[in-house]
């Protein structure tokens, strides 16, 4: 006989009422995201490499007896755009840009809590890891010249922003650049670090002037196999709703103004249309380097 036969019974309390369980803010928040990326007219290669992530922490009820109703499934939600502007000829900026992105993601991986907020004390955490891991970057580069001589001098940029509910923050090295796109206005969330931008702030030349100076091309700051180890910048942002990022290589900046970024922005439509949009505009400028944009459009809920 089974061990629980018909005579076996109890009789359970009555069910409390269904406990509202609220969704996480994270969760209501839409992002339409979108990306493009070209190497221009003039290159041969596209040293360019971007990303685009969705990060999860979830809790699903599967199996329980309690008598109240338990969540059947609560989320954390984040995002994550990233574009790197690999530098060094022929294939190594290719390969320092893209071995740059795989590497932080295999770092990623083995950490074993992953902060999914991003309050005051979560951003603390999450940008002193990111400082951390650039680190490692330059590390990974370092050993993968040493293993292959002709990429020796190879590095690349990278800028980074991670977003959870309204909360951004954003990393970065180099001269790809963050936008804030806010109320029809695009502000600039990055410092280019270059020769012409340092010479700009030391009052050698005019602000106006570092556009067309050859030093706007000289990094000061990148994650390379030589010279000194860069210094990683690091910013919080609070997003609203229909706030846009934009993340850039700076083939598009070198072609487009930001009067005619913003005005693009403006437009309706997809993340990925806006992109090509874009794209489209630094080739039709000259296409003179490879050309990357990764966009984020926020739909925040008032109560979120």
């Amino acid at each position: 006989m089974s061990e629980y036969d018909d005579a076996d019974t109890m009789e359970l309390p009555t069910p409390l009422p269904a406990k509202p369980w609220p969704k996480t803010a994270s969760s209501l928040v839409i992002v339409d995201l979108g990306a493009c990326s070209h190497q221009g007219k003039v290159r041969t290669n596209n040293e360019d490499s971007f990303l685009v992530l969705r990060l999860e922490r979830s809790l699903q009820t599967l199996l329980t007896n309690l008598p109240a109703d338990l969540p059947a499934k609560t989320t954390e939600i984040g995002y994550c755009m990233l574009v790197a502007d690999g530098v060094g000829g022929a294939a190594g900026g290719e390969i320092a840009s893209s071995t740059a992105i795989s590497t932080l993601i295999e770092l990623v991986l083995q950490t074993p809590d992953w902060h999914m907020r991003l309050d005051n004390e979560g951003a603390n955490e999450v940008l002193a890891r990111l400082d951390q891991r650039f680190g490692r970057l330059r590390e990974a580069l370092i050993e993968r010249a040493q293993a292959e001589p002709s990429l020796a001098g190879m590095g690349t940029t990278m800028t980074l922003a991670v977003s959870h509910a309204t909360n951004l923050v954003i990393a970065h090295i180099g001269d790809s650049r963050a936008y804030l796109f806010h109320e029809g206005q695009l502000h600039l969330l990055t410092r280019d670090q270059t020769v012409a931008q340092d010479l700009a702030e030391l009052g050698v030349i005019r602000p106006e002037d570092v556009a067309k100076h050859p030093g706007r091309h000289v990094l000061t700051g990148a994650i390379a196999t030589s010279g000194e180890e860069a210094q990683a910048e690091f910013h919080q942002v609070w997003l609203e709703d229909g706030d846009q990022v934009l993340l850039c290589t700076d083939g598009l900046t070198e072609m487009v103004t930001e009067a005619a970024i913003a005005e693009v922005l403006e437009r309706a439509g997809p993340a990925g249309d806006i992109c090509r949009a874009l794209v489209d505009l630094a080739l039709e400028g000259g296409g003179e380097d490879n050309v990357t944009v990764v966009l984020g459009r926020y739909s925040i809920p008032e109560e979120h």
